[in-house]
Order: structure tokens, then sequence, then C-alpha cells
């Protein structure tokens, strides 16, 4: 039976929240093997003085199956 552990982890964007999410799998991917899910927990966002987003966060759970224990 797989183990498998989630971590949490925050990515950002200045085009959009979706590429802020994937910012954060595609970086955990560089160090991390068998992921297999993600779970968005919140969108949050930087706002410049004249009320525009330049800055798109998500808050991530990214999932992964523990080697050796697959």
């Amino acid at each position: 039976m797989p183990i498998v552990k989630v971590i949490e982890l925050v990515g950002e964007s200045p085009h959009s929240w979706e590429d802020a999410a994937q910012v954060a799998v595609r970086e955990a991917a560089k160090t991390i093997r068998n992921i297999t899910g993600v779970e968005v927990l919140n969108w949050t966002g930087n706002v410049d003085e004249q009320g525009n987003i330049v800055e798109y966060k998500a808050d991530v759970q990214v999932a992964f199956v523990v080697e050796g224990h697959e």
C-alpha cells in the first residue's frame, strides 16, 4: 500500500492564478519525484495603487508517493 506525503507551497505569477499554481507544481517537481496530485487551497494576489492585480498567488498542497512505498 503506498504512503502519500502532502506538502504545502505558494506559487507566484505575474500572469494568472492558474499559472501561479502551475509554477508551484513545476518547481516542486524539480526536487520531488512521484507527484500524484495538487489541491488549490487559496487564491490571493497583490494589488498596485491603481487597483490592478500585479501578482497572483496560489496556496497549494502537492501530494507525492514516498519512495519505497509504491
